[in-house]
């Protein structure tokens, strides 16, 4: 596992408010939780009323302009199969202290996946108050041959709060120069909240793409 760093400034638990799909009305339907520490995050997102996993992706966050605030998001790890396909997004702060994502991306609740523009709001928990944060991302292996099975890990922690995700991923090696296709499995997530001196899970699923 390699550890990833940064400072306490650079580290942030948040959740998602809205969702909007234009020019649909916002909503939301997930209980979000967003761990970022330095330039790697990981993101479980879980379905309100079923309890299902929603989407679980991780990777690294990556900000492209200052003026406006434009980041890309590098998928490593894809519930909905979607892997390394990210344009720079717009972040616009708000005034009540949200902020305001937007971009294009594949829209799974409709046939076909189709790429559609989006507006999604998010709110950063309060202030930490201590330097316990922390990620670990497991190594990428580096085979001979042109296709081959792996398992990515993440885990992540900010304060109280604890967040693992996992996928079996298969490679299939890119041709002349071209990024290699990748085909996700199986994906576990597990998330804790540290309550009354002690760790709770809060949700444990392991599902196919």
């Amino acid at each position: 596992m390699s550890p990833k760093y940064g400072h306490l400034s650079q580290s942030r638990a948040s959740t998602r408010v809205s969702l909007r799909w234009l020019p649909g009305p916002p909503f939301e339907n997930t209980e979000t939780l967003v761990l970022m520490v330095g330039e790697w995050y990981v993101d479980l997102r879980v379905d309100k009323e079923s309890g299902a996993l929603g989407w679980a992706i991780a990777g690294q966050y990556l900000l492209k302009d200052t003026n406006p605030r434009r980041i890309v998001l590098t998928h490593t790890i894809d519930s909905h199969g979607n892997f390394n396909v990210s344009d720079p997004c717009l972040f616009i702060p708000l005034p009540d202290g949200c902020d305001l994502e937007t971009g294009a991306m594949p829209r799974p609740d409709m046939p076909g996946n189709p790429v559609t523009e989006y507006e999604e709001t998010t709110l950063a928990f309060t202030t930490l108050k201590s330097q316990l944060h922390g990620m670990l991302e497991s190594d990428d292996n580096d085979p001979a041959h042109d296709s081959h099975q792996g398992t990515k890990i993440f885990l992540a922690r900010i304060e109280g709060r604890y967040l693992a995700l996992q996928q079996i991923c298969i490679h299939n090696k890119g041709q002349s120069g071209d990024p290699d296709k990748i085909i996700g499995g199986e994906v576990s997530a597990k998330s804790e909240v540290f309550v009354d001196g002690h760790w709770r899970v809060k949700h444990v699923e392991a599902r196919s793409c």
